[in-house]
């Protein structure tokens, strides 16, 4: 009688051992990552209630659901960098591009060899994909850089014929799966994994990949396999193109109008997770490459009221903060505590070392050289110091580093298009180094290199030794692909 009963208890405590089992060890989270183009900090109502004139509800609805990261960063102030440090966890000035982006059709900027977020998701048992703008590099069969198109104007290219084909693309990069085109001059070309499947107007291209995105997710919550989806929108990059059902909108021209289409799209993938079903085990950030571009007309937007960078100095391409300071929410229910705020420095080279924090695992030495996990902010607590600064890359390959309050960066102008340029800096006499407290001074405004050489030399030796390691983490030194100039001549910007 009492084996009786013994296994009778045994068997009624069995089920609830492993609903405690389960509970404790969480299922992998599904990763959506939502990167707009050139979209400015102040152009999320949001951030700039003050200052800014364009309507974001969806962006508004996502910051009031999570966490919302105030100082965040890219890792350089336009596209192709920007992308190259999310996708592998290493700044884009250690690879051969040491200044502005890829153009047309070239070999990829990252190594084949090269872990990349999608690759190390997928040996965790992720599906992964990336549907949207590319522009880290990939040939044409048969074809020179441009791809046989005949556009050359900025923002007017062709792009690659339909079935024209490349055997390097994203798929060959840790993606199942690519839906999308290059970059901006080659915008018509919608690649299928592998090859061009659709020709389409610049236009149509944003509405086009919501469609796409939401069926993607509604497919993969079915399909019960963790999944990531790297989602990088065209827009509101040149050509600034906004749907007839958002022309007016916004009161503010084109580029009010497709901001406002771009928060739209947004608001399409937002709800996809919620129709499917999965939206508490969904981690979703929406983020920019950079800050908002001068090619918005934004001498015209701030005549009207609304200024894209908001309190922050200038706009892509610059080393100053409203080149690479971008918007970045995180909503992730049941973790990250809806209406939150944090004011940690985090850059998007972090996403590499956050997703192997996630999921318990260990990165090789010679992968995310210069990547932090930022999983204890999203849990309310302290990034532990384990990069000692955060590194910032400009258009014509000026550097800056930042170290608490404290920016240096190498250049007496912008290091972009803003003005002055560091040529134009140089002939008014500006002194080579900016120094800038930000505790006191947000918008660099007051350069303070003379009061303090000691934080001068001090910030300088950690960009030095950061260059010279390989990494900015803890860890073996690494190689860089390239010889590194730290201090740059004051030359002209390039453009994009």
């Amino acid at each position: 009688m009492k084996t009786l009963l013994t296994l009778l208890a045994i068997s009624l405590l069995m089920p609830l051992a492993s609903i405690h089992a389960a509970e404790s060890t969480p299922a992998k989270p599904n990763i959506i990552y939502i990167l707009c183009d050139d979209l400015g900090y102040g152009d999320v109502q949001c951030l700039n209630p003050q200052r800014g004139k364009i309507k974001t509800p969806n962006l508004d609805k996502l910051a009031s659901q999570g966490m919302t990261f105030t100082d965040a960063h890219s890792g350089s102030s336009v596209c192709t960098p920007t992308r190259y440090g999310l996708l592998t966890g290493r700044y884009a000035w250690r690879s051969r591009l040491q200044h502005g982006v890829l153009d047309g059709y070239v070999e990829p900027l990252i190594a084949a060899d090269r872990l990349t977020v999608p690759g190390l998701l997928r040996q965790q048992g992720y599906h992964t994909a990336c549907i949207g703008k590319w522009h880290l590099g990939f040939t044409i069969e048969g074809a020179d850089k441009k791809g046989g198109g005949k556009g050359k104007g900025k923002g007017k290219g062709e792009g690659a014929p339909l079935g024209a084909i490349t055997h390097n693309g994203p798929v060959t990069r840790g993606f199942d799966e690519f839906f999308g085109f290059h970059h901006a001059r080659m915008i018509k070309s919608v690649f299928e994994n592998d090859h061009v499947a659709e020709i389409l107007e610049p236009v149509d291209m944003l509405p086009r990949l919501a469609q796409r995105a939401t069926q993607h997710i509604a497919e993969r919550a079915k399909a019960g396999q963790p999944f990531f989806l790297y989602f990088p929108l065209n827009s509101p990059h040149t050509p600034i193109v906004p749907s007839k059902a958002w022309q007016g909108k916004s009161g503010l021209g084109d580029y009010g109008d497709y901001v406002m289409e771009t928060d739209w799209a947004i608001g399409e993938v937002l709800a996809a997770i919620d129709q499917a079903g999965i939206a508490s085990n969904t981690l979703v950030i929406a983020t920019s490459d950079n800050g908002c571009s001068p090619a918005a007309g934004t001498d015209k937007l701030e005549a009207q009221g609304h200024f894209p960078s908001a309190q922050y100095r200038g706009y892509k391409a610059d080393i100053w903060d409203g080149g690479h300071r971008v918007a970045f929410f995180v909503r992730w229910p049941d973790h990250v505590q809806a209406g939150s705020q944090c004011a940690q420095l985090i850059c998007h080279t972090d996403l590499m070392a956050t997703c192997a924090d996630i999921l318990g695992t260990k990165l090789p030495d010679n992968a995310g050289e210069d990547s932090v996990s930022i999983l204890p902010a999203l849990n309310g607590k302290e990034i532990p110091a384990s990069r000692e600064a955060v590194v910032h890359h400009s258009i014509s390959g000026r550097f800056a580093v930042r170290q608490g309050n404290w920016k240096l960066e190498l250049c007496p102008g912008s290091g972009g298009w803003g003005k002055p340029g560091d040529a134009e800096a140089k002939k008014q006499g500006l002194p080579d180094v900016q120094l800038y407290d930000l505790s006191k001074d947000i918008g660099e405004t007051k350069n303070v290199q003379v009061e303090h050489p000691d934080i001068v030399a001090k910030l300088t030796k950690v960009l030095e030794q950061q260059v010279t390691n390989g990494r900015s983490t803890p860890g073996p030194a690494q190689k860089n692909d390239a010889e590194i100039t730290v201090k740059k001549p004051n030359t002209k910007a390039p453009q994009e």
